[in-house]
């Protein structure tokens, strides 16, 4: 985005920090933001919050990914010269499954968002900075994490990077990793500002990250491939309902471009969003009724305790579409239409609370119509939205979504939900390679699992992998988080085959994405691609038996 696209020119305080020659991050304080722009207006230039894919329950064998076979011989992949990063909850350094067999970390580098005793990395103006020799020196010391203060309170961070790159500990009986041999990176993400937070309405202490720190999170990572001059895989364990599904955030287009360069693979769960009720879609009406109006109502189940939530509507052109709205206790906002930019907040006689609506005929980034909700302190029951067509209106179908589940009571939801085109961005992104996640004990698909296709049709997810009770340094956890760490050990495995050992050394994610799709295993009485197993289950073994010609 440009300084002066947001009226910068006139600001004297901010700070720009680029990420590539399409994005920039732009610091500036928050009472510089007028509050009566609009909501879109604030909410077009304002960070996405995305939230962790992995479950607070937790077998899982490598076996049954091709990942077993491949790391013994002939082949004997464990990801040596590869490097792994992880940009999530940080890690927990200490423990044996970071550790080569001398006791030393195999860590490259861990830069700790939120920590501010030491020097950031150098091009970045927060967080600190440990090498891999502060670990080194850490490890020897009574207390590590006395000596080098940073740790992965939550865990996630810790799981599915022990998932994707563990060590292989008491020879494998106790744990061993996918890509066990790989360098790793990681990246500790802060927890959003206080301005977001209360912006997204987000309950408290539940985990939530910006979108820009994301990205210099990644920016980060991935310069550690020309640094080292190495491949690298990057996995992402996180997710958004946020946006339209199709085109993807500035993260999801990021990631994008450099799913491009070679020698990079971007591997991103799908996020658990597939159970939980929080999408709807329906064609866009076009019978009219006696009284003249063309609509369909939409019914959400607010829970009890509920303190708030940003919704979005869209629509693809040529459709042009208006809303109303009812309260659980029968008061109605009638049918209206906002200009571009521009707000309305509405409140009501008999219950306390607020809603903004806002739309925009044009969403710069997609094309697509949007209308923003965003409700306060929502009465629990039924609110129905009324969404009306123009008489011009085309042929194509609406889609609303709510926040992911950590981002909700359990009891809000879609009383006519949808499903399908349930993946979180940025697993919505095209060129990286997008997993869902199924149980291996049984072949059954997960249930939370996201699945696909896109809003626009898009094949979305690429592959399916275990992701249920899988064995983690933490112990057993559930989510696609995990499904993508599994899959990112294996594209490490095919890195060091490829790239490491000079057998393709030019290869791009899309090319690996499409060995391991030609690769997977897939049931003779389903069809793919496929909502939910995208073009089949991973299976590593299988990759190079497609390239051995068997």
């Amino acid at each position: 985005m440009g300084a002066q696209g947001i009226g910068l020119d006139s600001m004297e305080e901010y700070c720009l920090t680029n990420i590539n020659e399409r994005f920039s991050v732009i610091t500036l304080p928050h009472s510089s933001i007028a509050a009566d722009e609009g909501l879109l207006y604030v909410y077009g230039y304002l960070p996405k919050v995305f939230g962790l894919m992995a479950e607070d329950f937790s077998t899982v064998s490598l076996g049954n990914t091709g990942i077993l076979q491949t790391q013994g011989p002939p082949l004997s992949l464990n990801g040596r010269g590869v490097v792994m990063a992880f940009i999530d909850t940080g890690i927990r350094f200490a423990q044996e499954e970071f550790l080569n067999a001398a006791g030393n970390t195999r860590i490259l580098a861990l830069w700790d968002q939120n920590l501010t005793t030491g020097e950031p990395p150098e091009g970045y103006r927060y967080g600190t900075l440990f090498t891999r020799e502060d670990i080194n020196q850490a490890l020897r010391a009574e207390n590590p994490y006395e000596a080098l203060p940073s740790y992965d309170e939550i865990g996630h961070g810790t799981e599915i990077a022990s998932v994707a790159a563990g060590s292989v500990v008491n020879g494998g009986r106790d744990f061993k990793g996918a890509a066990p041999e790989a360098e790793i990176v990681v990246v500790k993400l802060r927890q959003v500002k206080k301005n977001l937070r209360d912006f997204y309405l987000l309950p408290e202490g539940v985990p939530a990250y910006a979108e820009n720190d994301i990205m210099l999170g990644v920016k980060f990572a991935e310069s550690f491939a020309v640094t080292f001059q190495r491949p690298i895989v990057i996995c992402l364990g996180i997710g958004s309902n946020l946006g339209n599904h199709t085109t993807g955030s500035a993260l999801a287009r990021y990631l994008n471009d450099m799913a491009n360069i070679r020698n990079r693979g971007i591997v991103i769960c799908g996020g658990n969003e597939g159970n939980a009720r929080h999408h709807f879609n329906a064609p866009v009406p076009t019978e009219r009724t006696s009284s003249g109006d063309v609509y369909t109502d939409v019914e959400i189940r607010v829970g009890d305790g509920e303190k708030g939530f940003l919704m979005e509507l869209w629509g693809d052109g040529p459709d042009v579409l208006s809303v109303s709205l009812r309260t659980p206790g029968g008061e109605s906002i009638p049918r209206f239409r906002l200009g571009t930019g521009q707000s309305q907040t509405f409140t009501f006689i008999y219950e306390r609370a607020r809603v903004t609506i806002d739309s925009a005929l044009v969403e710069p980034g997609s094309g697509g119509e949007l209308i923003a909700f965003r409700f306060a302190d929502p009465t629990p029951g039924v609110w129905t939205v009324r969404v009306y067509a123009a008489e011009s209106g085309g042929s194509g179908r609406f889609h609303m979504w709510l926040p992911i589940t950590q981002f909700l009571s359990s009891e809000t939801y879609f009383l006519n939900a949808s499903p399908y085109i349930t993946l979180t961005d940025p697993g919505i992104a095209e060129n990286p390679i997008t997993v869902s996640a199924y149980n291996d004990s049984n072949n059954s698909f997960y249930v939370n699992s996201g699945r696909g296709f896109l809003a626009n049709g898009l094949i979305k997810p690429d592959l399916a992998a275990p992701g249920v009770e899988v064995p983690t340094a933490l112990g057993r956890r559930t989510g696609t988080s995990l499904s993508a760490a599994l899959t990112a050990g294996g594209v490490a495995q095919f890195f060091q085959w490829a790239v490491v050992q000079r057998n393709y050394p030019l290869v791009q994610n899309q090319a690996v994405k499409g060995y391991f799709i030609r690769g997977a295993s897939r049931d003779s009485e389903l069809v793919y691609p496929n909502r939910e197993w995208g073009y089949g289950r991973l299976d590593v073994q299988g990759v190079f038996d497609v390239l051995a010609g068997f």
